[in-house]
């Protein structure tokens, strides 16, 4: 049984959304960020970065940090840059890119759901950035990012999400990226129980983005002891249907071939793997299994052979483990994804091109395309309790901080 908890959102005024609404501050270059802030007052990113304009400053990740976030938020209330409904509310979201429209509702999760594992995950956390997480939400009292959540389909609430977006939004715009952002506030009981009614009647739901913020508010009703029931039990959530989200691939640039030239390395994988040269890349047809490698100017497909890899184990059937097992652990001595500065990452949004450029650049030695990991996949290793490799996924949509505020206070 799944619980979608409608809320009462604080969020920004209708002509001031467009301007509230921003990516993570580590989603911008330095000077990007630099110029937002000095040019858009209203931006959430002065709440994440409260000390810009002043000249004394705190350390990162210190209450003091969050108690000035805190003011700014409050700042930002007093006036008038963000409003609180005053109707318990569910919110579609329907974000628009490159043609793919994702729709879905924002609203409430459970901590008991995540505690009791039908919140199912496939990342690790680290216990630092939970009590970072954890101590930012008891001072600030507000969730301002979602965390992404992915469910079975259902017809029922397909049909009905896509009858409510046909009235005029709240909010709609677009941005620098050419990304649509349109949010419909949904306040009707008979909707709001229908909904509620459906999403019972799913019993798990799996993060798909956000798991340091599920186990920070976990970690908060922890040290609250808080009741199942309060609005501070729940966390901001975006749920949406498994075949409305995109998953796509995240792939390897390497820097260093641990002494091998690059005609060493390539022969090395020859006689080890089936390797055929590609001619041409934009109409070679992609297989599972089958990892490609760009090399001083050359597309390369690497064959891994069956026997090669555990289809019984849900991590190790994924490329990106069948590359590390096969590849990056035994020939290029690469052990820890996490540690290891010969490898980065670079995902699938910037396609082969990206992987072309960087190494032709110089930035990398070469680069593995790898395929992307599937639905059935991702909810196979969450379904058993795995954890995936570092950086496997790279998952659509992303979604913007400061549109929908949770208050985790019941005032």
């Amino acid at each position: 049984m799944t619980k979608i908890k409608p809320f009462k959102a604080i969020r920004p005024s209708r002509d001031k959304a467009y301007l509230v609404a921003t990516r993570p501050y580590y989603a911008y270059k330095k000077h990007v960020l630099k110029a937002k802030l000095e040019s858009n007052p209203y931006t959430y990113l002065h709440v994440i970065n409260p000390e810009f304009h002043e000249d004394d400053s705190t350390e990162p990740n210190t209450i003091e940090r969050y108690l000035k976030s805190r003011e700014k938020f409050d700042e930002f209330i007093e006036e008038g840059v963000f409003i609180k409904d005053s109707t318990d509310s569910l919110y579609l979201y329907r974000q628009t890119k490159n043609g793919h429209a994702f729709l879905g509702l924002i609203g409430g999760a459970s901590v008991d759901q995540y505690n009791s594992g039908h919140i199912k995950k496939h990342e690790a956390t680290i216990t630092s950035r939970e009590k970072f997480f954890s101590d930012y939400l008891r001072t600030v009292e507000c969730n301002a990012e979602p965390v992404l959540l992915f469910h079975e389909e259902k017809n029922e609430l397909t049909e009905l999400l896509n009858e409510l977006a046909k009235a005029r939004p709240e909010y709609e715009f677009s941005t620098t990226q050419k990304i649509k952002h349109e949010v419909w506030l949904i306040q009707d009981p008979e909707h709001l129980q229908k909904i509620q009614e459906i999403y019972a009647s799913i019993e798990d739901v799996y993060i798909a983005d956000g798991h340091h913020r599920c186990a920070s508010s976990a970690r908060y009703c922890a040290e609250t002891n808080l009741d199942s029931e309060e609005i501070r039990s729940h966390f901001l959530a975006y749920f949406i249907s498994e075949t409305n989200m995109e998953i796509m691939d995240y792939n390897r640039l390497i820097h260093d071939l641990h002494g091998m030239t690059k005609d060493e390395f390539v022969q090395q994988l020859k006689s080890k793997f089936k390797v055929t040269e590609v001619e041409d890349i934009s109409t070679f047809k992609r297989e599972q299994n089958n990892i490609l490698l760009y090399i001083t100017k050359h597309w390369y497909n690497i064959e891994i052979s069956e026997n090669l890899i555990d289809k019984s184990d849900a991590v190790n059937s994924l490329d990106t483990a069948i590359l590390t097992n096969n590849i990056l652990s035994p020939i290029l001595k690469i052990q820890d994804l996490k540690t290891d500065n010969r490898v980065s990452f670079i995902n699938g949004v910037k396609g082969l091109e990206g992987i072309e450029e960087k190494v032709n650049q110089g930035f990398a030695i070469c680069g593995f395309a790898l395929n992307p990991v599937s639905v059935s996949q991702l909810k196979a290793v969450a379904d058993n309790n795995q954890i995936m490799p570092p950086k496997s996924t790279w998952i659509e949509p992303k979604l913007r901080s400061g549109l929908t505020m949770y208050p985790l206070n019941n005032d």
